[in-house]
């Protein structure tokens, strides 16, 4: 069976993969001069910059069933993270992981020994759950907010903990989004580990696309694709201003795209962020142990991520990588939320000096998500939605992460598997 894929993002890449390599004849299509999507990282004098805030769970059942983790040589982030306010710190570990940091984490007077009982007893209770039934059980109905509420949370730990962590996962500190998102993506945390990989995040579909490649797989790049039509004989596709037919076609574009070449109704609201990444030399030592650091205060910046702690790969030797994430579309200039960043940090960290920090790169991500509030995936568009012999992939149909992007192309490449 010739099958065209438009989009070589994760979600058409694994689409692309499996079909090859179960024999089909298949070519992917991306408008853009790479591979990825969404998940794509720069290279620049001796530095990754990945494009907006972006990290491997690798408990996603998706990234250990699609992906060589050992060739992607992971650096991790220590599970858990640094509470910051002016003038102030405090660690937040997970002590059946982090034996030697339990009494640091029981002695946080940031977090009440009743949230450290309610956060052993989640543990243990989502290590039971299977994976596929948490997205549409109990917590779909609850934002994640109303969510721990429910299980005794205190409201100093949301605000403190959650609000920033969730801020960063879901670009929602609100807590507004569906809980079902909160306790896979929890559970993953618990099972997995957070990482980078040494090619940057654009390793990950850079090895998608070579292990598509390496099936009989042909990727064009620069090839834009501005029309889709199926029938249950096949598909027709506008390709740079050429006709291709196939006899069936995957369309993994983002959600906009996608419902203007299927007609198709799709996730239209998007959720963004500005990434500013910093040089710093080594000397400077924030001493992170790496640890994401989350700001328990307000969201300027949300997060500042020690990434060369955790992949030394990100930095030339001599110097490190911070990278501060502020949520959402942002109006100030690149200068001003550096300097946002650095008075957040000086704050945090009163005994460093900061005069050396220097801002390497900005990614201001438009379209990072779509909103997931409680309910939200009973609107989303079935892979077989559209007419013919076309198919959807994208995170968009099944939920926002890169567990739902590549699920969503194997899910594609089996309704391929059965026209």
């Amino acid at each position: 069976m010739d099958v065209a894929i438009a989009g070589a993002g994760l979600s058409g890449l694994v689409a692309a993969a499996r079909l090859a390599e179960a024999g089909h004849d298949v070519t992917v299509y991306e408008e853009r001069d790479e591979v990825g999507g969404r998940v794509r990282s720069t290279r620049e004098d001796g530095y990754v910059f990945d494009r907006g805030f972006q990290v491997l769970f690798t408990g996603y059942p998706a990234v250990q069933r699609e992906l060589d983790l050992d060739a992607l040589n992971l650096g991790q982030f220590v599970p858990g993270a640094t509470l910051a306010r002016p003038n102030h710190r405090s660690t937040l570990a997970d002590p059946l992981r982090e034996p030697a940091l339990a009494v640091d984490t029981l002695l946080n007077r940031d977090v009440q020994f009743r949230d450290k009982l309610a956060t052993f007893r989640l543990q243990r209770e989502l290590a039971g759950r299977d994976p596929d039934a948490i997205l549409d059980g109990p917590a779909s109905g609850l934002t994640i907010e109303a969510y721990l509420a429910d299980r005794g949370f205190s409201r100093a730990y949301v605000e403190r903990f959650v609000a920033p962590f969730y801020g960063g996962i879901t670009l929602d500190r609100s807590l507004s989004t569906s809980a079902a998102v909160f306790e896979y993506t929890y559970k993953m945390l618990s099972e997995g580990k957070i990482a980078l990989p040494a090619g940057g995040m654009g390793a990950v579909p850079e090895q998608l696309a070579d292990r598509a490649r390496a099936a009989g797989a042909t990727v064009e790049l620069g090839a834009n694709v501005t029309a889709v039509e199926g029938d249950d004989d096949g598909a027709t596709l506008a390709v740079s201003g050429e006709t291709v037919e196939a006899d069936a076609a995957i369309v993994a574009t983002d959600p906009k795209a996608a419902g203007e070449l299927t007609a198709v109704d799709t996730p239209t609201d998007a959720k963004g962020c500005v990434t500013l990444h910093f040089s710093l030399p080594d000397h400077q030592s924030l001493r992170t142990d790496r640890r994401i650091v989350l700001n328990s205060e307000d969201d300027r910046p949300n997060t500042v991520s020690p990434s060369s702690s955790a992949q030394p790969s990100y930095a030339p030797d001599g110097e490190q990588l911070l990278v501060a994430n502020f949520l959402g579309r942002q109006t100030e200039s690149d200068d001003e939320l550096a300097t946002e960043a650095r008075e957040a940090l000086e704050s945090w960290y009163p005994e460093a000096r900061f005069d050396e920090l220097e801002l390497r790169h900005t990614d201001r991500v438009e379209f990072a998500q779509f909103p997931q509030p409680p309910g939200f995936r009973a609107d989303l568009p079935a892979p077989d939605a559209p007419e013919g012999n076309v198919l959807l992939a994208g995170d968009y149909t099944r939920w926002c992460s890169i567990q739902g992007a590549m699920e969503s192309g194997r899910v594609a490449a089996g309704a391929v598997e059965e026209l």
